[in-house]
């Protein structure tokens, strides 16, 4: 499958590839699109999910819905990078951005019809597609960034991304202002969420093949030809056999494992309606606020790149304990047999201290995951490889998802999940911290080799693969 790269005539083209950050084939723009295409899409799902039941006062759809989502996810995940690598941006990322308005859509028909048998084929959909969408995204954001800001650029997406979760927070808090007590959300705030995810699939196109994608220094971010569907179903078994991919995989799977305990099991258990959806803007806000730092410690810390992963799953690590430890006192005097004798307002005083627990899981959650993406963006640098990775990642991530789902369907303890989730997370780091050790180079040694590698060639300024 061929590309034509254009770049311009002799004297403005390589002007417009590397001199201006803003240009449309920069490495900042394209991680900037991908964000915002994960924030009308992604952005808006977190949202939706974290008013805790999909915003329906009986979770048991949402569940149901989300277990079939995370199962063919888990399986989507891992294919999804191979599928990118054959298919391009395009295609991979406006298929996977289409079905977030299906399943949107599916709870505006379970407002009036109360049948979840849509609900949950339009969840196992969203799999196949959020699969396609995360992989490429992953690609994206850990090979297009120069290797020594990568840090950086996971939290530039990572910020873009979680403020639509933050718009999307606002818009269940605004529509159902008026309606305090338990309820499930209005029609308008579904068809909101579903305008929002449209605009994602049209923005899906604005994202370049890795190919015609050049740093500001003049190296192309990989210079690749469409896979083959053989090659790339081998190179997706040899995952499993992977020494790196199988110390990641403790850490994937918890790293959405902890969702259904925070939005059901606390916002939603704890908060009424429109206050679930106000913590919602905060929750995603925080993690915002997570990201930039992680990212700051992860790229500008130490000179050396290992000790700044040394140093960064070390802070997430004493974070994270920190926070569960709250997690643990606050969960004590509540369960399934004893539960609050009131929903939570935010104009109530005792509102206040978990609120700020929900507000540092959210925290929590950007550190930990801007953490292991950026572990992964330091085992390689290529498009195809990254992209294989980052599907491994979430086709893990997913099936821990589809576990947890169910889990809290079946009622299992509050306690439980607190524990499980604490304990996931902790046997995560000092595996992360061996693999830094192992496979992390420092990259002082790598500048001129990436740059020989990956130069424009300067008596080809426009070339075909």
């Amino acid at each position: 499958m061929g590309i034509v790269v254009g770049i311009g005539d002799e004297e403005s083209g390589n002007q417009l590839s590397t001199k201006s950050r803003f240009r449309c084939n920069s490495p900042l723009v394209q991680v900037t699109l991908i964000g915002l295409v994960c924030f009308c899409c992604p952005g808006m799902f977190n949202a939706l999910s974290g008013m805790g039941g999909g915003g329906q006062v009986d979770p048991t759809a949402a569940n149901n819905a989300n277990t079939a989502l995370y199962t063919t996810f888990a399986l989507f995940g891992i294919l999804g990078g191979g599928i990118y690598n054959i298919l391009g941006p395009h295609l991979t990322l406006a298929a996977g951005c289409s079905t977030y308005v299906l399943y949107a859509g599916s709870f505006l028909y379970y407002n009036h019809h109360q049948h979840q048998a849509f609900a949950i084929m339009a969840g196992g959909l969203l799999g196949i597609g959020a699969g396609l969408l995360w992989a490429g995204e992953g690609a994206i954001m850990t090979s297009y960034p120069p290797p020594n800001r990568k840090g950086t650029y996971i939290s530039l997406f990572w910020s873009i991304f979680n403020m639509g979760g933050v718009i999307g927070g606002l818009i269940p808090f605004i529509l159902n202002y008026k309606r305090s007590e338990s309820a499930s959300v209005n029609d308008a705030t579904y068809i909101g969420f579903m305008c929002f995810m449209s605009a994602g699939i049209v923005l899906s196109f604005a994202i370049l093949p890795p190919n015609q994608v050049i740093r500001d220094d003049g190296t192309r971010c990989t210079n690749v030809k469409y896979s083959s569907v053989s090659t790339e179903a081998a190179q997706i078994l040899k995952l499993f056999l992977d020494w790196k991919m199988l110390l990641i995989v403790p850490a994937a799977w918890a790293s959405n494992f902890f969702y259904p305990y925070q939005f059901n099991n606390v916002n939603g258990f704890l908060f009424n309606l429109r206050t679930r959806g106000l913590n919602n803007v905060f929750y995603w806000g925080a993690q915002m606020l997570g990201s930039i730092g992680i990212g700051y410690i992860l790229d500008f810390s130490f000179q050396s790149r290992r000790m700044r992963g040394f140093v960064g799953i070390g802070v997430v690590a004493l974070v994270g304990s920190a926070i569960w430890g709250g997690g643990l006192a606050n969960q004590l005097p509540y369960s399934h047999h004893n539960p609050p004798p009131k929903k939570l307002d935010f104009k109530e005083s005792a509102f206040a201290g978990p609120f700020v627990l929900y507000f540092s899981y959210g925290l929590l959650d950007a550190m930990f995951q801007s953490m292991v993406y950026w572990v992964i963006g330091a085992l390689a640098d290529d498009s195809q490889t990254l992209s294989r990775y980052s599907g491994f990642y979430k086709g893990v991530q997913s099936a821990g998802a589809a576990v947890a789902w169910q889990v809290d369907t079946h009622k299992v303890p509050l306690l439980s999940q607190l524990i499980v989730n604490w304990s996931l997370t902790t046997v995560s780091y000092p595996l992360l911290l061996l693999l830094v050790t192992l496979a992390v180079k420092d990259e002082n040694k790598t500048e001129d080799e990436t740059v020989k590698e990956a130069t424009v060639p300067s008596s080809n300024k426009d070339t075909a693969t």
